[in-house]
C-alpha cells in the first residue's frame, strides 16, 4: 500500500491511538457518557471548524473566524431583548456577510485569503470592541433560556449542542457531496485554473465558501453566548488554532481539493481528546497553545501538496 493511500487512514488511527492512551491513563475516560460530554464540549469549535472546512477546501483559509465569533457574541447579547430567538438570524446574517466581503476582496482585489481574512477579522474584533464598549456583556437568563433554552441541556444523556453541531454537519457534507456547488469548491481547490478553464464561474463560488464560513464561524459565537450568557469581544479567544489543527489533522490539507466535513469531524474528536488528556496532566492553557502551534506546523508540513507550490515565500 503506497504511502498516499496509508495518509487516507492516519487521522481516524490517530483518534483512536490516542483515545486508548488517555483511556489507559484514566479508565472513565472511556464511559460512553463521558464520550459523548467530551463531543458536547468541543462543539462550538466544531462548527468554527466546519466552516474553516469549506475555506481551506477550496485552496484558502479563513483567519477572520475567531474574530467573527467574538464579534457575533456581544451582537447577540445586545440584539436578544430587542429580537428574541430571532436575534439568531440577525447574528448568522452578519456572519455569513463578513464571510462574503472576505471573500470579494480576495476575488475581486486579488489579495491573498489569509491576508483578506485577517484585515475583515479585524474589522470584526473592531465592531465587537465599539458595540461591547470594550467590557462584558451579559444576557438576561429568563429571555435566554425562552429564545435559546433548546440549546442547553439534553435528551436521553445527548447534549443538545451536539445535536446542533451534527445537523450543522449534515447540512455542510450535502453541499459538498449533494451539491453542484460543492463539485465545484472540489474543482477549484483541486486546480483553480483548470476550473476557470473549463468555463465554471469560480469566483462566485469562492464568495460563497468564505460566506459560509462566516456564517458557521457566527453560529459557533451565538451558541458560545448562549452557554456563557453573555457576550465579549475576545470569549472565543483560543480557538482559532485548535479549529485549524482540526482541519488539517483531519485530513483536509492547506492546499484543498481533498478531505472534508467528515474529516473534520475526526480532527475535532482528535483535538478533545488531546486537550482532554492535557487537563489530566495538568497543563495549563499558555503551554496548550504552544502544543496546537507545533502541531499545525507538522500538519501543514505532513499533507500539503507540494505539486501545486513549487515555491515557497
Amino acid at each position: 500500500m503506497s504511502l498516499d493511500r496509508l495518509k487516507q487512514h492516519f487521522p481516524w488511527v490517530t483518534l483512536v491511538v490516542l483515545v486508548l492512551i488517555v483511556g489507559a491513563m484514566d479508565p472513565n475516560f472511556l464511559r460512553p457518557q463521558n464520550l459523548v460530554e467530551l463531543a458536547g464540549d468541543i462543539a462550538p469549535l466544531f462548527i468554527m471548524a466546519l466552516g474553516m472546512t469549506l475555506a481551506i477546501y477550496i485552496g484558502g483559509i479563513d483567519l477572520s473566524a475567531q474574530s467573527v465569533a467574538n464579534m457575533t457574541t456581544v451582537l447577540a447579547t445586545i440584539t436578544l431583548p430587542l429580537f428574541g430567538v430571532f436575534s439568531a438570524l440577525v447574528v448568522i446574517a452578519v456572519g455569513f456577510l463578513f464571510g462574503a466581503v472576505s471573500g470579494l476582496v480576495t476575488t475581486r482585489l486579488k489579495v491573498p485569503s489569509f491576508i483578506a481574512t485577517l484585515a475583515v477579522g479585524g474589522i470584526a474584533l473592531s465592531v465587537g470592541q465599539f458595540a461591547s464598549g470594550q467590557r462584558a456583556l451579559y444576557m438576561d437568563a429568563g429571555q435566554r433560556d425562552r429564545a435559546f433554552g433548546w440549546m442547553l441541556g439534553s435528551t436521553a444523556g445527548i447534549p443538545h449542542e451536539l445535536v446542533l453541531s451534527l445537523v450543522l454537519l449534515a447540512f455542510a457534507w450535502f453541499i459538498q457531496n449533494r451539491m453542484k456547488a460543492g463539485r465545484i469548491l472540489k474543482a477549484v481547490g483541486a486546480g483553480e485554473l483548470a476550473a476557470v478553464a473549463s468555463g465554471l464561474r469560480v469566483d462566485r463560488y469562492k464568495i460563497l465558501a468564505f460566506a459560509l464560513s462566516g456564517m458557521f464561524a457566527a453560529i459557533a459565537g451565538l451558541l458560545f453566548s448562549v452557554k456563557l450568557s453573555g457576550g465579549s469581544p475576545t470569549l472565543a479567544e483560543g480557538f482559532l488554532l485548535p479549529a485549524i489543527v482540526a482541519v488539517l489533522v483531519g485530513g483536509t490539507p492547506l492546499t484543498g481539493g481533498v478531505g472534508g466535513v467528515l474529516n473534520t469531524l475526526i480532527g475535532a474528536m482528535i483535538v478533545a481528546v488531546v486537550r482532554a488528556s492535557m487537563l489530566y496532566l495538568d497543563i495549563p492553557a499558555t503551554s496548550q497553545q504552544i502544543f496546537f502551534g507545533i502541531v499545525l506546523i507538522v500538519a501543514i508540513a505532513l499533507t500539503i501538496d507540494r505539486s501545486k507550490m513549487r515555491i515557497v515565500k
